[in-house]
C-alpha cells in the first residue's frame, strides 16, 4: 500500500435511513483496536514464562476525532446521539485498505474555543458489538 492522505480517512455516522453521512469538520481522526489478554500462567508453566489463553478476553475498538465545529446536520446528529446515550452504526473508511463498520456509542464530546480562534470539538466513541470489515 502506498502513502495515503490523512484527510481521506473518513468517519461516517448512520443517517437513520440505511445510509451514512461523513462527520463534518474533522481535521484529525483515528480508530484503535484493543484486546485484553487472559493470563493462565501457573506453577507448571515452562520456565515460569507467562502463558496466554488464545481466543479469550474482550476485544474493542475506539474511534476518536477532532475538528472545527460547523453546526451542521452531522454536528447536530452527534450531539443528540451523545445526549440520548444512543448506540448507532458508524463506518471508518481507511483508504486503500477497507471499511470498518459496527455499532458505537459516543463516550465523550467536548467543545472548546480560543478568544481569537474558531470553536473546535473532540469526540470519542467505543464499540458496542462486533465489527465488520470490507476490504477495498
Amino acid at each position: 500500500m502506498t502513502a495515503q492522505k490523512g484527510k481521506d480517512l473518513l468517519i461516517r455516522a448512520s443517517d437513520g435511513a440505511g445510509g451514512y453521512v461523513a462527520v463534518a469538520g474533522l481535521r484529525a481522526r483515528q480508530i484503535a483496536f484493543n484486546a485484553e489478554a487472559v493470563d493462565v500462567t501457573n506453577a507448571d508453566s515452562a520456565g515460569r514464562w507467562r502463558e496466554l489463553l488464545a481466543g479469550a478476553g474482550m476485544r474493542r475498538a475506539s474511534i476518536s476525532g477532532s475538528g472545527v465545529f460547523r453546526d451542521g446536520a452531522s454536528d447536530a446528529r452527534l450531539r443528540q446521539a451523545f445526549f440520548d446515550g444512543a448506540i448507532d452504526a458508524y463506518q471508518v473508511v481507511v483508504p486503500s485498505f477497507g471499511t470498518i463498520e459496527g455499532l458505537f456509542q459516543i463516550t465523550s464530546l467536548e467543545y472548546r474555543g480560543d478568544h481569537a480562534g474558531e470553536v473546535t470539538f473532540d469526540m470519542a466513541l467505543d464499540s458496542a458489538g462486533p465489527l465488520g470489515f470490507t476490504a477495498l
